[in-house]
Parts: structure tokens; C-alpha cells; sequence
């Protein structure tokens, strides 16, 4: 009985994965006829079935940015990115949606050795990072083992030597996979989608307004008070907005 409701299961998600291929395709179709608005409709059924890719988030990205929706053209190249962070062509898009931004923000420049690790993790998502490491460390174990059977001398140095660079590799892939992953739970940022807000000093209307951000521009949440968000800047300005007027991503 259980491995006919597996089978059932497993015949479910197969139909599921078509039915959005069908649906993805059909979008697709009414971009290329500069349809944008309906084929925003439809991509956004299926992130409405749970299915989330960054091919999905980056045709978002573009119908978007054909409708001049700046603001929600860069909240979905972000998320694409985030599934896809080294994709060149949704960091150019990302960037040419940014240049159409109002808000001109210095961003506090990095440290050199700063700079290289957030590089390298930033290289591959956090699921392929924890990939990599498992894959090196079964490599390590594989290879260990080879080691000890191994009865000629130059194969067991050939073995020992790879053994102890897979493992090293692997330990580096947590590393960054960790790294990766603390990044996302402890920086959540959003996208302003109000054309314009005003941020005040304090979570409330009567308090006194520190300065104007714009549709597109990208913050950083540090604080929720009822229906407020206390924001920072990368030029490491804050203030609190309504909530309301972003999207987290």
C-alpha cells in the first residue's frame, strides 16, 4: 500500500513539473508578443503553485522592467540572484534596473580580504555549497579507504594526497555554505515599491522626517514595530518607513 501511494505521489509531481512547463512556456509566448502585463500574470500562477526557480524570477525581472516597473523588476532579478549568484545576465539586467533608480547611495567600500571572502561565497547558493562539501568529503572517505588497500607505494601517496585535498575542499565548502547561510538569516533586505516614502526617526506619523527614498531602492531591514521597518542604508543612514511601502525579499 505504501509504495502505491509513493507511486501515486511520484506520478502527481511529474504532472505537476509538465503543467508548469506548459504554463512557463505560454508565458515565454506572450513576452516574445510583448504581452508583459499577461505574461506576468501567468509566471506569477506558478510561483503561486510553490515552484520558484531563477529562470521564473529573471523573466519576471525583465517583463517587469518593460513596464518601467523599476521597483519590482529589482525585487525579482534579486531573487534570482539569490538562486543564482553568479548568473552574468541577471547581474547585468539587475544593473541596467538600477541605473533607472531615483536614490544615489555611496555604498562604505569593503576591506580587501573582506571583499575576496564575501567573492568566493557569493561564487554559488548555499544549497550548492552544502553539495560541494558532501561531495568532497564522500571523496575524502573513498579515497582514505584506497589508501589503506592500496599496496603500491606510489598509488597510496597519489590516494593519501587527494584524500587530504578533497577533505580540505570540503571544509572549505562548509565554511562558505555556513557563511552563506548566516548571510541570509541575518541580513533581510527588501525593495522600496512606493514611488516615493518619507523615512522618519521614529515607527510613527508625528515623528520627524530624516530624508526621501524612491521606488527600486535597495534596503536593509534591521527592526519590525507593528506595522513599521526600521531601514539601513549602505551608506549606513536609518530610519524607519511603513511597511507597506517595501517588499522583503
Amino acid at each position: 500500500m505504501k509504495n502505491l501511494v509513493r507511486i501515486v505521489v511520484f506520478l502527481m509531481s511529474i504532472v505537476s513539473i509538465a503543467q508548469n512547463d506548459q504554463v512557463f512556456d505560454k508565458a515565454n509566448s506572450l513576452y516574445n508578443q510583448e504581452e508583459y502585463q499577461q505574461a506576468i500574470d501567468v509566471y506569477k500562477s506558478i510561483l503561486d503553485k510553490g515552484q520558484e526557480s531563477a529562470e521564473l524570477y529573471y523573466n519576471l525581472g525583465n517583463a517587469n522592467y518593460k513596464l518601467s516597473n523599476i521597483g519590482s523588476s529589482i525585487y525579482y532579478y534579486e531573487k534570482a540572484l539569490e538562486l543564482a549568484p553568479s548568473d552574468e545576465d541577471i547581474k547585468n539586467n539587475l544593473a541596467f534596473a538600477n541605473n533607472a533608480t531615483i536614490d544615489v547611495i555611496d555604498v562604505i567600500p569593503e576591506g580587501v580580504i573582506s571583499r575576496t571572502v564575501n567573492s568566493f561565497t557569493n561564487m554559488f547558493s548555499f544549497d550548492m555549497w552544502a553539495w560541494i562539501s558532501i561531495l568532497f568529503v564522500a571523496l575524502f572517505v573513498v579515497l582514505f579507504m584506497l589508501y589503506y588497500s592500496a599496496r603500491i607505494s606510489s598509488k597510496k601517496r597519489l590516494f593519501f594526497l587527494g584524500s587530504w585535498i578533497s577533505l580540505i575542499i570540503g571544509l572549505f565548502a562548509v565554511f562558505f555554505a555556513f557563511k552563506q547561510y548566516n548571510y541570509i538569516e541575518n541580513n533581510q533586505y527588501a525593495i522600496i515599491f512606493a514611488q516615493e516614502t518619507t523615512v522618519k526617526s521614529e515607527p510613527n506619523l508625528r515623528s520627524e522626517e530624516v530624508f526621501e527614498l524612491h521606488e527600486g531602492t535597495k534596503v536593509k531591514v534591521t527592526e519590525t514595530v507593528n506595522d513599521w521597518k526600521k531601514i539601513r542604508l549602505a551608506d549606513g543612514k536609518i530610519g524607519w518607513i511603513p511597511a507597506t511601502d517595501l517588499k522583503e525579499l
